[in-house]
């Protein structure tokens, strides 16, 4: 949403695992294919789905006709995705002018990730191989011609790509010299010329972050000293020296957003910090004085830390600062943008909206209108006459008067947190009707949290009649510090306890029909998925599990080498195994030794690359059950990763696991 971001966005994979390419080399399919359930049998689940419903999954899942609409930086072509009749989104550009299109990135066997602008007449995208996340970054010509992969290196994983403004360069960061580190390497995208920047030879406290400037050059980076302690040098202008400015503990944010090119001053950096605050704030700060020069912005209840700067154009002046709260709220600063803002919102009222794209004069700005019932809409903003033209409707299908609302709430745990979180409520709930529930836990855990906006999700099961609680319990990113730390070593524990409140919560509060509560959820939520049918059994009437955990020390155990320098944090996070009363309770809150205590239907769904949550994750859990004689249907495609990104593979999915709630609810 920055008006001249040219960051081509940062693929940071958190666990791959090994598991997964030993069983690979050899040719076999990964995991066990006995296991998986027979087509015959997920036809059948799919067949629960019965009713009159006016929208069906293909409504929700079906990949916009075109999407991702992104203008030039010279503002004389716009590019998009365009599905084909086989569901294969592939790029074209747009002449502006004379109206010319001309199909440029052509999608195969393997889905385009990403793309965008390198410059006005190239294009780049990345691409890994059936969503095993070893992402390769490709550029071409605005016809197709002249493509190349920029990084034709095998079993490498690229942690940050930056383009370097009015250049032929992007900087990228990879571990191609050694798996466990990742070092810069400058690629000219015209010529696919490399030339690494920097070494980084230590692996025990290996940098994990680099500073670059606009100009692509290297001005500080970060180490990550013994898996724990965080260290920040910046370098000196007049010695050429890398000196330490700041040494702070993991847990603690204090991370150089950009530098402040607006400013005379080339010390100066907008810098996200909460080292001496709860909740994460944005401020300017002098590196090589090592000083804060002004706090710029924070909120006493979220934590702030997206700040958006001009371009060359308008000398890089700050333009606005954005944060999730209780919705996604926007900081006008600039006059440039204030007048932007007072326009866009007299026009969308109290729709969310964002600058996704915009020339290098930000003449023309593409902005994208949402709402908890609005999928999205683009429209084309002329900052000249100050004019709006709707460009295109995501997902015309999807009637807002028909959609459900999604409603933020908040209760206190029951040992005194406010928690905070959101319901989506079909009509009959608000019409009195106590409705079947789904709880979608999140996945990450840390760090991460549910936000308002348009869920498909959400909005499918709220079509069958279901309400949705989604619940940001403890260890949940962007309330601030102490919150999320008091989730650590709570997984599995007073993280699910949240849960279990949000469910009594929306009980109370005559909405829900508490037998006919599900739990559903992908990677931790798969793991609070199985958690939840085991920690508290007569809450839920059945529960799917989608790439979720369900041993912890087989997930530890299958931890890359570019994992390894972050081990102790995730010790920290979750459970010290090699403490024998943290590894007591791993044990009892691992789910594969806990299997006795499910009592309840459970689906179970995986994609057969994934490299976060192994395979074997989900294949132990379906054998464990199945040795007790408990029937479990499994779902397996071999070309996903963590989570279905093929348009037919996640219909599918959507259409069993409607199936197997109606089947389970109308016992």
């Amino acid at each position: 949403m920055n008006l001249n971001s040219r960051i081509l966005g940062i693929t940071q994979v958190v666990i791959t695992s090994l598991m997964m390419n030993a069983q690979t080399t050899d040719n076999k399919l990964p995991g066990d294919p006995t296991l998986v359930s027979s087509k015959a049998t997920i036809e059948k689940l799919i067949s629960y789905d019965k009713g009159n419903f006016k929208y069906k999954v293909e409504d929700y899942f079906a990949r916009p006709k075109a999407s991702q609409f992104k203008i030039s930086p010279d503002g004389q072509y716009l590019s998009y995705k365009e599905k084909d009749k086989d569901s294969k989104n592939h790029v074209y550009v747009k002449d502006l002018k004379s109206g010319k299109i001309t199909k440029a990135l052509v999608e195969k066997d393997d889905l385009i990730r990403s793309y965008g602008w390198l410059d006005k007449k190239r294009l780049f995208y990345t691409q890994d191989k059936g969503g095993n996340e070893n992402i390769h970054l490709y550029a071409a010509d605005i016809d197709g011609k002249n493509l190349k992969d920029l990084t034709p290196f095998e079993g490498i994983t690229l942690n940050s790509v930056r383009l370097i403004k009015d250049t032929e360069f992007v900087i990228v960061s990879m571990n191609k010299n050694n798996k466990q580190i990742f070092e810069p390497y400058k690629i000219n995208f015209n010529t696919g010329e490399i030339t690494q920047l920097y070494e980084n030879n230590d692996v025990k406290s290996p940098i994990d972050d680099y500073l670059f400037d606009r100009q692509g050059n290297l001005r500080g980076y970060t180490i990550l000293e013994n898996g724990l302690t965080t260290k920040l040098y910046y370098k000196d202008l007049q010695t050429g020296k890398f000196n330490l400015v700041k040494a702070t503990d993991w847990k603690d944010t204090f991370s150089v957003i950009s530098f402040n090119d607006n400013s005379k001053n080339k010390d100066e950096v907008y810098l996200v910090t909460n080292i001496d605050s709860d909740k994460a704030r944005i401020v300017l700060y002098d590196l090589k004085k090592n000083a804060i020069i002004k706090e710029v912005y924070s909120n006493p209840t979220f934590d702030v830390s997206s700040i958006s700067q001009a371009g060359k154009s308008r000398n890089y002046e700050l333009d606005y600062i954005s944060y999730n709260g209780i919705k996604s709220e926007t900081i006008p600063v600039s006059k440039f943008y204030k007048e932007i803002h007072d326009k866009l919102t007299s026009e969308f009222g109290d729709k969310q909206f964002g600058i996704v794209s915009s020339d290098d004069k930000n003449e023309k700005l593409l902005v994208v209108v949402d709402s908890d019932k609005l999928y999205g809409k683009y429209y084309e903003y002329d900052t000249k006459s100050k004019t709006t033209k709707l460009l295109f409707d995501l997902m015309p299908q999807l009637k807002e008067e028909d959609m459900a609302e999604m409603r933020p709430i908040q209760f206190k745990s029951s040992d005194g947190l406010t928690i905070h979180g959101y319901i989506t409520l079909p009509k009959a709930a608000l019409n009195g009707e106590k409705v079947p529930l789904i709880v979608n836990p999140h996945g990450g855990p840390q760090g991460i949290r549910d936000d308002w906006g348009f869920n498909p999700e959400t909005q499918l099961f709220a079509s069958r009649g279901y309400a949705t609680l989604q619940v940001n319990f403890r260890i949940s990113g962007g309330y601030g510090k102490e919150f999320q730390t008091s989730g650590y070593k709570q997984i599995g524990r007073k993280a699910m306890d949240d849960v279990e409140d949000g469910v009594k919560y929306a009980i109370e509060q005559g909405w829900i029909d508490k037998n006919k509560v599900a739990i559903y959820g992908g990677s931790h939520g798969g793991y609070a998925t199985l958690m939840g049918l085991i920690k508290t059994p007569d809450l839920y009437s059945c529960g799917v599990d989608y790439v979720g955990v369900s041993n912890i020390f087989t997930f530890f155990d299958s931890f890359p080498e570019y994992w390894k320098p972050y081990k102790e944090m995730v010790k920290q996070i979750w459970y010290d195994l090699d403490n024998p009363q943290e590894a007591k309770i791993a044990k009892e809150v691992s789910p594969v030794f806990q299997i006795d205590k499910i009592k309840k239907p459970l689906f179970v769904v995986q994609g057969a690359n994934d490299p976060r949550v192994n395979i074997n994750e989900s294949d132990q859990i379906v054998k464990a059950l199945r040795s007790k004689g408990f029937e479990v249907p499994y779902m397996v495609k071999y070309d996903e990763g963590h989570g279905f990104g093929k348009e037919l593979n996640r219909i599918e999915f959507y259409k069993s696991m409607l199936g197997f709630f109606a089947e389970n609810f109308n016992k």
